[in-house]
């Protein structure tokens, strides 16, 4: 409940209520955190892709069926249109930059980032059912995949979602 006091509160008092920002400060926070999120997964985007990349060029690429060289060429889309997703914030927010408009910034870019999350999701989908198809009796590769994308999706998405939903209903 609300005071009705109207003498100003203590720094502190309105710290355990929430963070003292500014909109521009909290768009200045929710910024830099946001950049250091995106520096881990587009590291691992940007290996990914370099390798499959090289894949085309290795004696065995020849030998591929009809059926994994498809999975290979969509495999390699979903790791360019990743790629793009997690570097757009950084290009957004030079392209922006000076405008004034920092918080729009910030909401655009997560979105641009969650978006290069879900696509990397799918990379990494395609990926180990390229790999395991060549790798392993093609009876099983389904199986394992659907198992790894599972774990994926739970730790990716679904947790965090839990974890929103349980602490958000105790405030």
């Amino acid at each position: 409940m609300e005071s009705s006091d109207p003498r100003p509160r203590p720094r502190a008092y309105e710290a355990s209520r929430g963070r003292d920002e500014t909109p521009e400060e909290r768009a200045d926070r929710r910024w830099n955190e946001l950049l250091q999120e995106v520096r881990v997964t587009q590291t691992g985007v940007q290996i990914l892709f370099g390798f499959l990349l090289t894949v085309v060029f290795t004696p065995r690429f020849a030998t591929l069926s009809d059926t994994d060289t498809t999975i290979y060429v969509i495999t390699v889309l979903l790791g360019a249109v990743t790629t793009g997703a997690l570097i757009a914030p950084v290009t957004f927010h030079r392209i922006v930059t000076g405008h004034q408009n920092k918080p729009e910034t910030v909401i655009w870019a997560s979105r641009l980032t969650f978006i290069g999350i879900v696509l990397l999701l799918a990379t990494v989908t395609s990926v180990l059912l390229l790999v395991l198809r060549i790798a392993m009796d093609d009876s099983v590769v389904p199986w394992i995949v659907a198992g790894v994308v599972g774990w994926l999706t739970l730790c990716w998405f679904v947790l965090p979602a839990w974890a929103r939903h349980r602490y958000a209903s105790r405030s």
